[in-house]
């Protein structure tokens, strides 16, 4: 392969993954796909990547692709992300994003791999105030945002004892196409399509006067893929996405009006979550450069035109489910 760079990429068939997947493979990397397939998809994974199903928590395939290919690069992006489910699904959410990202890192360093791109979240901050910057003390409020977090310590740690360079994102509700809009307990702007699709209204927890900043996957993406090649994000931690914050009653009546129906809310009692989460990105801006950012009327409409070829999704039950009490009762009903 001569110079050619080799980058692993996990979580490369699911929804951020296979964008930065692909535009690691336009860049001239030979770019190899782990993903287990479980909130991701094959077709997700394009013509010229190698795809192997598998799981981060299988070390013995960990070892045996690390061996193979002798990766330049690793870029994390497998996870179960769903925060607020994350409460009731604390074993499975620590097996699998922090257990699964340190077998990661630990063959990082024995194989010698110059560079591992994390994506950790703004989940990390917790109900810190806004808009959030790096240099405030996390709090996550969550095991997701707990989880992201360890990650993001323990590869600081690798890289003072092994010199392992990392750069860290922090990317919020990222939304776009390939987003897997069948899946009820994450991704708010692919519920709310799914749910248009399928003729049921939108569930909005509580008034739907949160707030988010909604990050289109174009503006994310290839920042992601690019982060080894610049030195100014060498070992260092960035939020990334979308300036703007609305409500979520607001992006309703956005996705709504982009498909032509009526706005139809569905209010549910109130869940345990932080209310208002967006961040700054002034440090990403001034490390990166970015060009402007996709409104989200536009995003919108591309993810919807994507959806909609696609049609309405289901996905099964979760079947990880550990606790119970105090669950949203529209969660639990998926449940039984």
């Amino acid at each position: 392969m001569g110079d050619k760079k080799i980058s692993l990429v996990t979580g490369g068939a699911g929804f951020i993954g296979s964008h930065v997947a692909d535009a690691l493979l336009a860049a001239g990397h030979q770019t190899v796909v782990l993903d287990d397939l479980s909130g991701g998809f094959r077709e997700n994974v394009g013509p010229g990547h190698i795809f192997v199903q598998g799981s981060v928590t299988d070390e013995a395939l960990l070892d045996r692709i690390f061996a193979e290919h002798k990766f330049d690069y690793v870029y994390h992006l497998a996870a179960y992300a769903a925060e607020g489910l994350s409460h009731f699904i604390r074993k499975f959410n620590y097996e699998n994003n922090l257990t699964g990202s340190i077998n990661l890192i630990n063959r990082a360093v024995r194989h010698d791999v110059k560079h591992f791109v994390f994506t950790s979240s703004i989940a990390v901050y917790g109900a810190n105030q806004v808009p959030m910057t790096e240099d405030l003390a996390p709090l996550p409020k969550d095991p997701y945002g707990v989880a992201k977090y360890a990650v993001e310590l323990d590869l600081k740690a690798a890289a003072e004892m092994f010199g392992l360079n990392y750069t860290v994102f922090r990317p919020h509700n990222v939304y776009g196409e390939r987003q897997n809009h069948g899946d009820p307990y994450r991704n708010v702007l692919g519920i709310f399509v799914n749910n248009i699709m399928k003729g049921e209204p939108l569930p909005v927890f509580g008034d739907g006067l949160q707030t988010r900043a909604f990050s289109y996957v174009g503006d994310v993406a290839p920042y992601i893929a690019a982060a080894p090649d610049l030195p100014a994000a060498r070992n260092e931690v960035f939020n990334i996405g979308a300036d703007q914050a609305y409500t979520v009653r607001d992006l309703a009546e956005r996705i709504a009006a982009a498909m032509g129906v009526k706005c139809d809310l569905k209010f549910l009692p109130a869940r345990n979550e932080v209310v208002h989460a967006f961040s700054s990105h002034d440090k990403f801006n001034r490390a990166f450069s970015p060009g402007p950012q996709t409104g989200l009327d536009e995003g919108i409409k591309k993810m919807v035109e994507c959806a909609k070829k696609l049609g309405p999704m289901s996905s099964g039950k979760f079947k990880n489910i550990e606790l119970t009490r105090n669950m949203p009762p529209s969660w639990q009903r998926l449940t039984e």
